[in-house]
Order: C-alpha cells, then structure tokens, then sequence
C-alpha cells in the first residue's frame, strides 16, 4: 500500500494552540496508523505545493475578530486558485480557537471550501471559551481519525 500525506496547516500563536496543533499531529502519528505521512507547516509557510502533494488536510485556525486568523486567509489567498481544479473533493477537517463563539470563523472557512470543493470529513470542532485541557484530547483525536481513515482507504 502506498503512503499517504496528511497535512496540516495550523496557526499556532500562543502556548495553548501550540498545543492543539502538536496534540493533532500526535493524533495523525498514531502508532497503529501505518501509511500515512502528518506534516504540520504552519499558514504562512505552506504552499500550492504542499498541498498538491497531500491526500488529506486539516487546517486549524484561531478566531481574530469574528473571521479566521490573517495567516490562514493569506494561505488560502496564495493556493486557492493554484489548488481548486486538482484537488476537488480532497478530505478535509477544521478547528478553531475561539474566545467568542466561532460563528464568523466557521461560516467563512465552510465558504471557502465549499468553492474548493474539498470535503469536510467531519463537523469543524469549535473550541471555544476559556482554555480547557480537554481541547487538547479532541485535537488529538481529531488528527488520529483523519489519519486513520486515510490510512483505511475510506477517505
């Protein structure tokens, strides 16, 4: 079986998204999961080519002023038009760190990948209020079930 790439592309500013983006490639390096490659480049370093190369993605994102951090939207600014033919239908899964609600954040990145046509694998996981270590086992078990099903076929 070939190997597949997972990649993440997360926002991490603060100790606690550090965190969530470690606890997430944790997830996607599970011991039991065995073809499949998690790298985490974070917005600002990511490219077309990156994701040209991955087989799955989750991005994660912190919510800064009722939208998704200036460096995922700068991601999707660079790779939208350079991905959207090739990649259509890729599996994808979402985060947010939001001290509100995370309504903005949620509607917005939903929008920009319903005109990638990539495909949300699950429900975008909203942590949101005060940090709670919780967050960190959800994001974990969000990038071990993404690797997982990647590394199944079923995604």
């Amino acid at each position: 079986m070939s190997r597949k790439k997972l990649l993440i592309v997360a926002h991490d500013p603060s100790p606690n998204t550090r965190k969530l983006a470690e606890a997430v490639l944790r997830g996607a390096r599970h011991e039991d999961i065995e073809n499949v490659e998690a790298e985490h480049i974070r917005p600002l370093e990511a490219g077309p080519d990156d994701v040209h190369a991955a087989d799955g993605i989750i991005l994660g994102t912190t919510e800064n002023l009722g939208y998704m951090s200036g460096a995922l939207k700068d991601f999707f600014d660079r790779t939208y038009y350079q991905v959207i033919e090739e990649k259509q239908g890729l599996p994808c899964a979402v985060y947010i760190r939001a001290a509100l609600d995370g309504t903005g954040t949620h509607r917005a990145i939903e929008s920009i990948l319903t005109g990638l046509s990539w495909k949300l694998v699950q429900d975008i996981r909203i942590f949101h209020g005060e940090w709670q270590e919780s967050f960190v086992d959800e994001a974990e078990e969000l990038g071990m079930y993404m690797a997982a099903g990647l590394d199944a076929g079923i995604l």
